[in-house]
């Protein structure tokens, strides 16, 4: 009798969701995940904390609203770690370079720490 495997995070799954379909990144989150964002607003002291996928849907909506695109550099996905890096363009040609890393639980997003730098001047 076989054991049932863990549902493994799909890399290419999230190349296709972060370029272009937030429905698809939604469901790659679980239920009760958290993401924290640290930028040049929210600095390291005082992330942004997102509790559970409403709030994360809510964001998505937001980004994914904006007329820009996006691109996944680079993936690794390492037993319940994973890493990217993302790449984004406004319109105008303003840039913006992401990183994360994630914490997995059966294949899902529990736990997300995402660190963001924008061109700015």
């Amino acid at each position: 009798m076989g054991t049932a495997a863990s549902p493994a995070f799909d890399a290419e799954t999230l190349r296709r969701a972060v370029e272009g379909n937030p429905n698809t990144l939604l469901s790659l989150y679980a239920d009760d995940a958290e993401v924290r964002v640290v930028d040049r607003d929210t600095q390291p002291s005082r992330p942004r904390v997102l509790h559970g996928r409403d709030e994360i849907s809510a964001m998505l909506d937001d980004v994914y609203s904006r007329d820009m695109t996006h691109r996944l550099e680079e993936c690794v996905v390492q037993g319940d770690r994973a890493a990217f890096t993302e790449s984004c363009e406004y319109a105008d040609g303003v840039r913006v370079l992401s990183e994360s890393m994630l914490r997995l639980r059966d294949g899902k997003i529990t736990e997300q720490t995402l660190i963001q730098a924008w061109d700015e001047g």
